[in-house]
């Protein structure tokens, strides 16, 4: 299993060396050679399994001996990154109506799904470092957050030996409890650094510091070197394919359906990761029939699947979704790499009409070609709401801000197209992340204070607040810097 890059056809390397580095050096995004085929007897034995059995099968499809992984290492970073999580199914499945179901994905740490992700790659990356860079170099953890990836990768790396992490956040771009989870955090090796703008201002200036070959000159004479935990990093990537598959295996299980049976996932997205891994997970043979992408009023996804054009060039809405108020979609570029036959010429060359114009567009057979496996939706704030109401009227489900898009666009899916295949919609955070958005839904009293607001839904509900948000508001503020986003590379010098 070899690694290349989205924008240069001759980038060979290894796993190892793909995670280690996280971005190559051309500014595209790494990706396996070949998609590892996953067939039908694999998938009724992995039902059988429990999820970190799953995560080992799948997972030593993509990280093989070749890139220097045994599968005791595997087995053994895996057995660890999951025992933290409140659900023993590590992502259970509920049941949603007769044809539906959701994905709960924030059991973990910080309640929300880079959890999955982000408890493991911290044992990845710094084995992989060893492997790719030789040596006792440190690793310079870059990292631009729109709310839930900062806290789920600061808990990750927090005191990893041989790793630094800095992580920027848009100083009005999360909600209070998000903010709260970063600043706070504790850790001798972590940085929070909140950037004067949107998501999209520091990811953007993450992706410039990489891109700087003076500072990565500057970080190897200190014998320190650069990488991600942003879903640009393939090691970020690949533990989110597993849960598709296991939700996939949990159906069978569970009778719901027959071996080979599609199904449709439906995946509330801002950065096009989650639903990325989803994607994979079909390219390696799960039956899925349609993968739908939900937005929220930054409709720029829904807007590309539906024109093939990509803008950026439009206002920026600040949500109740603030995960997915993003302009710039980085993992869309590893899609239109697979879906453009691997044309890397052609992939690098929409990315710089994107940097340059803030636009591109694709050709109409490559948009017919997407069209016939993905399908769109938005969400304005009126709707989100509605959709957070009727699931807690209708079936007692108690969502989160994301997760009422992903259930809004479904049903107006299935409206439009008479689709009723079952369908599976992915549940990314916890409820209480945004509980003054999940109350005023519910029709239930605002506290003016946020982590009032904890109590208050608690109490509402009558579902416990979880652990990891209790007590959120009497923990000692560690971080206050803020930043232009001109001045992020600086901070690299830490």
């Amino acid at each position: 299993m070899r690694y290349t890059s989205t924008r240069d056809a001759r980038v060979d390397v290894t796993s190892s060396q793909a995670i280690a580095r996280g971005i190559s050096p051309d500014g595209g995004l790494y990706l396996p050679k070949t998609i590892p085929a996953l067939s039908l007897w694999e998938i009724k034995a992995l039902a059988d399994m429990d999820y970190i059995g799953r995560a080992e099968h799948i997972l030593s499809k993509f990280l093989t001996a070749e890139g220097g992984w045994s599968r005791d290492e595997l087995q053994g970073h895996i057995g660890a990154a999951y025992t933290s999580f409140a659900d023993p199914a590590v992502a259970p499945l509920r049941d949603f109506g007769e044809d539906a179901h959701i994905l709960e994905l924030f059991h973990g740490p910080t309640c929300a799904f880079k959890d999955l992700a982000l408890q493991l790659l911290p044992r990845l990356l710094v084995s992989a470092a060893g492997k790719a860079m030789g040596g006792n170099k440190e690793i310079l953890i870059l990292t631009a957050t729109s709310g839930d990836t900062g806290k789920a990768a600061l808990e990750g790396f927090k005191d990893v030996p041989g790793t630094k992490i800095l992580v920027f956040y848009p100083c009005d771009g999360v909600s209070a409890v998000q903010k709260r989870q970063m600043v706070t955090q504790e850790g001798g090796n972590v940085r929070v650094v909140g950037v004067i703008g949107n998501f999209d201002d520091a990811q953007t200036g993450v992706k410039s510091i990489f891109a700087n070959e003076s500072i990565g000159a500057v970080l190897a004479v200190r014998n320190r070197f650069m990488s991600s935990a942003n879903s640009i990093n393939w090691g970020r990537l690949a533990p989110q394919v597993v849960y598709y598959i296991s939700a996939y295996c949990d159906l069978l299980r569970q009778e719901k359906i027959t071996a080979g049976e599609a199904v449709n996932f439906v995946v509330p997205t801002g950065n096009f990761g989650n639903i990325l891994a989803a994607y994979y997970a079909k390219r390696m043979g799960l039956p899925i029939k349609k993968l739908i992408c939900a937005s929220n009023e930054n409709r720029v996804l829904t807007d590309f699947f539906e024109t093939g054009v990509y803008n950026r060039n439009r206002p920026f809405h600040a949500t109740s979704s603030p995960s997915m108020d993003i302009l710039i979609s980085s993992n869309l570029e590893r899609l239109l790499y697979l879906a453009a036959r691997r044309d890397a010429e052609q992939c690098a060359g929409w990315m710089r009409q994107l940097a340059l114009d803030g636009r591109y567009a694709v050709p109409p057979e490559l948009l017919r070609s997407l069209q016939s496996e993905f399908a769109a939706g938005s969400c304005d704030q009126a709707q989100c709401a509605a959709a957070i109401r009727r699931a807690w009227e209708d079936k007692h489900y108690l969502s989160d801000t994301h997760t009422a898009v992903a259930l809004h666009v479904l049903e107006a899916y299935r409206a439009r197209t008479d689709d009723a295949t079952r369908s599976v919609v992915v549940s990314t955070a916890s409820p209480f992340k945004f509980a003054g958005s999940v109350l005023e839904a519910i029709g239930a009293p605002v506290p003016e204070d946020e982590f009032d607001a904890l109590d208050a839904l608690q109490a509402a509900a009558g579902i416990p607040c979880p652990a990891p948000l209790r007590g959120l508001r009497d923990k000692p503020v560690r971080s206050t810097e803020t930043c232009a986003p001109a001045r992020m590379a600086e901070y690299t010098r830490w």
